[in-house]
């Protein structure tokens, strides 16, 4: 969970600088004219694809943690079938012991 953290913060601010140049280069754009068109250009480009990919990576993180849910809903269902099968092995040992108690009491009362 740290790491998807990580990764969505280390996005989060790739996108951030990704503004932050676009800016810069709209305020060069404003200062040179046509000077700072074409690197503009190639930026937005790349703002578009790194967009993209924060997206992809997002999309990833969310699958990721939907199976971690599923896992620990899985985790949680063997944990709970454990319980009740030890609740019943517990009785069964009680109810064997009981039957075993009383055949024995039974054989002490038959004559020699």
């Amino acid at each position: 969970e740290l790491w998807i953290s990580l990764e969505e913060h280390q996005d989060a601010l790739e996108l951030i600088m990704s503004k932050y140049r676009k800016q810069m280069l709209q305020l060069l754009q404003g200062r040179k004219g046509e000077g700072a068109e074409p690197l503009l250009t190639v930026h937005q480009a790349n703002s578009l694809e790194i967009e993209s990919q924060i997206d992809r990576i997002c999309e990833m993180g969310e699958v990721m943690r939907k199976a971690i849910q599923v896992d620990d809903d899985q985790f949680f269902k063997v944990q709970e079938k454990l319980a009740q099968l030890e609740l019943e092995n517990k009785e069964l040992r009680e109810l064997l012991s009981i039957s075993k108690e009383s055949f024995e009491v039974g054989r002490e009362d038959l004559p020699d």
